[in-house]
């Protein structure tokens, strides 16, 4: 008997074929049975009138003349469009006349152009509201705060450091190395230049025992991020779960670390799963905008990762519309063979970072130990074997491809979407 799943895939679905005899799990996140009576903007109207560990935002804003409030951008599902109004209500609700900045968290990645905006915020905040875009690359545009606990120098963008109030948005889902993403993550790397992202972000960093998805306690990236939200005084949040679906399930605001701590109870107990181990792991980045380049997908590998098998074969879905993601990341993991490019990245000292660097070294990990075959209709084959993968244009020539590798009677795992499961073991 053939069991039919749906892969999330690019702004579409891919359909999976496969036999009930070789199928051993389908691992997926609560978050998609979750369910409420409430509707999304309930939830985040609740949240607003019901902060947590803070006083209500409109309270905060009076007297606040310069507001800069940081949402994410074109990378990130966060639902704007109904965030945004409620926020730019509250704030004008205790103080009518703040000049108020949305500024753009890009981290590294390009900036948010804005037919982007547009899509996200919708044409009534980009025509009537003060936007700006973060540019990690333009060190005129970032000011030095202070020495972040693991030795780095934390510069942050400075519209935000010049401000009365600052508040941020975002969303919280397990991360495959800052524990969670969501809260402090907004600062640290959303509005900080190159050289804090990639000190934050180095080798020695990425490879602590403890930068794991779902892990905060003594994860050296967490409490950086942490730290550096604190110093430029983040005084309030407002942080969403989704499901599958891109739809509000829960929402929390008020103080950076109560409130984010209160999302990230709620979304560990919806997304964590006992690992169930394969031969063959199937996962996607959730679709776009996740999986809208290759530089992104590291977050799924490292998921499949917690379940596969020595020697397992990972298929990977990611359309990869923007194709590599970043020309460093394009750089680095064609560089050389998986081992040649995890010597490499070790023997570069944390302030010598260089951008992009930690997906090749999450890459380089995974590949030493499991072949990845990378299903995409904008990468082409030549990119993707240079990169150390297999590629695949469709995900039964993936499947195909796994079976001459690992035999007919293989098990399969199948994670439909990747970045939303915490698989780790109780």
């Amino acid at each position: 008997m053939v069991r039919k799943i749906k892969i999330p895939y690019d702004v579409g679905t891919l359909e999976l074929n496969i036999e009930e005899r070789n199928l051993k799990a389908v691992i997926t996140a609560g978050s998609d049975e979750f369910w409420t009576e409430k509707t999304e903007s309930e939830m985040i109207e609740d949240a607003l009138k019901n902060p947590i560990g803070s006083p209500r935002l409109s309270q905060l804003a009076k007297g606040k003349k310069k507001v800069v409030l940081v949402t994410s951008d074109h990378t990130r599902a966060v639902p704007s469009r109904l965030t945004l109004p409620l926020l730019l209500k509250e704030i004008r609700k205790g103080e009518p006349d703040a000049d108020i900045t949305i500024l753009i968290a890009t981290g590294l990645h390009r900036a948010t152009t804005k037919e982007e905006q547009r899509k996200m915020f919708g044409d009534q905040i980009v025509d009537h509201e003060k936007i700006a875009v973060n540019h990690a690359f333009c060190p005129e545009e970032f000011v030095r705060i202070c020495t972040l606990p693991s030795g780095a120098e934390f510069h942050v963008n400075k519209i935000a450091a010049g401000c009365d109030l600052l508040i941020t948005e975002g969303f919280i889902e397990p991360h495959f190395f800052a524990g969670f993403s969501g809260g402090r993550k907004s600062i640290l790397p959303g509005i900080c230049n190159e050289t804090t992202v990639n000190e934050n972000h180095s080798y020695r960093a990425i490879a602590s025992p403890y930068a794991m998805a779902g892990v905060l306690k003594h994860n050296p990236i967490h409490e950086d991020m942490v730290y550096a939200a604190r110093k430029v005084n983040v005084q309030f949040i407002l942080n969403v779960a989704l499901n599958s679906e891109k739809k509000v399930i829960g929402a929390f605001a008020g103080d950076l670390e109560e409130a984010h701590e209160k999302g990230v109870e709620f979304v560990n107990r919806l997304s964590r799963r006992e690992p169930v181990e394969g031969d063959i792991i199937i996962t996607s980045n959730g679709g776009y905008p996740l999986d809208q380049n290759l530089y992104q997908t590291p977050k799924a590998v490292a998921t499949a990762e917690a379940c596969a098998r020595k020697d397992a074969v990972i298929i990977m879905c990611a359309g990869c519309r923007e194709g590599m993601g970043g020309t460093y990341f394009e750089k680095l993991i064609v560089k050389g063979t998986v081992e040649e490019i995890d010597a490499y990245l070790s023997g570069i000292p944390p302030k010598e970072t260089i951008p992009e660097q930690w997906c090749a070294q999450i890459y380089a990990r995974i590949l030493k130990k499991h072949k990845v075959i990378l299903v995409t209709s904008y990468l082409d084959k030549q990119t993707v074997e240079k990169a150390n993968m297999i590629h695949a244009g469709s995900l039964d020539e993936a499947l195909a491809h796994a079976w001459k590798i690992k035999g007919k009677e293989a098990e399969v795992v199948v994670i439909p979407d990747g970045v939303s499961v915490l698989a780790v073991k109780e």
